[in-house]
């Protein structure tokens, strides 16, 4: 496996608005994220984390520094040549709302299949890859010729990881992806998100609850107002948060600081990821 990093991020700065009435949705943000490594980006809403994985998707343009995915600088990429990067499969997301970003009218068979054929893959072999694919995210073949709207919560938020990963890709972006989900779903999502990561896939986790990526990232950093104000070892800025907004999130997030039966369900967790 390479040691290479996946994304590089470079003093990235992103603008909004007229001249005169310009604001700074990121500034100097620096990033890495590496080949079988979670980084959970945090902070509340208005942070600056839409922005940056917009960013890092080529969806908004970066008014200084730069962005490297696999290798290649993308920073200046125009919509032509981000759509041919995006078909070779490299970066994936997934939405917060499964439901919204699937097609309705699409069975989940036509729905996991199509980012495959969009690669120019024949009928028959994404057939089979959807179908080898199934058991890795813990969905039966039972489902295929179901719409979404017919799917249970956690059933369309594994749809949804399937779609992002049945191309291999190298890096997942995933906003929010078990915020929605009752317990028992959000144990089968971290566990898949677990073995992709040690397949070596690269992800970065994006959430404003410090405690709900506690358990699953390697590491973590904190956007304040589009800045990044610290970086580090998921347990070391958990346990010794240096800057004043990350102690704010360390002693407000829920999930850390929560009654005993959810203590003892977000231990099992941990025990479960091994982590």
């Amino acid at each position: 496996m390479s040691t290479e990093p996946v994304l590089e991020v470079t003093g990235l700065e992103v603008r909004y608005g007229p001249r005169r009435r310009r604001r700074n949705a990121l500034r100097g943000v620096s990033l890495t994220v590496s080949p079988g490594e979670t980084v959970g980006i945090i902070g509340e809403t208005g942070s600056g984390k839409t922005t940056l994985a917009r960013a890092v998707l080529g969806l908004v343009r970066a008014s200084a520094g730069s962005v490297v995915l696999d290798g290649e600088d993308v920073t200046a990429y125009g919509g032509h040549r981000w759509r041919a990067l995006r078909r070779r499969g490299v970066i994936q997301y997934v939405f917060q709302d499964p439901l919204r970003s699937l097609d309705p009218d699409l069975t989940v068979e036509a729905s996991l299949a199509e980012p495959l054929l969009v690669r120019g893959v024949s009928r028959e072999e994404a057939a089979r890859r959807v179908r080898a694919f199934l058991p890795r995210v813990q969905l039966s073949e039972d489902l295929l010729d179901r719409l979404p709207g017919r799917l249970s919560g956690g059933q369309r938020q594994r749809v949804a990881v399937a779609r992002a990963l049945v191309t291999e890709p190298r890096l997942v972006i995933l906003d929010e992806p078990v915020s929605a989900l009752d317990s028992a779903n959000r144990v089968q999502i971290l566990r898949i998100l677990q073995e992709l990561r040690d397949d070596g896939v690269a992800l970065v986790f994006i959430s404003h609850d410090l405690g709900s990526v506690a358990g699953v990232a390697d590491r973590i950093a904190v956007l304040y107002q589009g800045e990044l104000v610290e970086t580090g070892a998921a347990g070391e800025v958990i346990a010794r948060p240096r800057h004043p907004y990350t102690r704010l999130l360390v002693r407000s997030a829920p999930t850390l600081h929560a009654a005993p039966a959810d203590r003892a369900e977000r231990a099992a967790l941990r025990a479960l990821l091994n982590v």
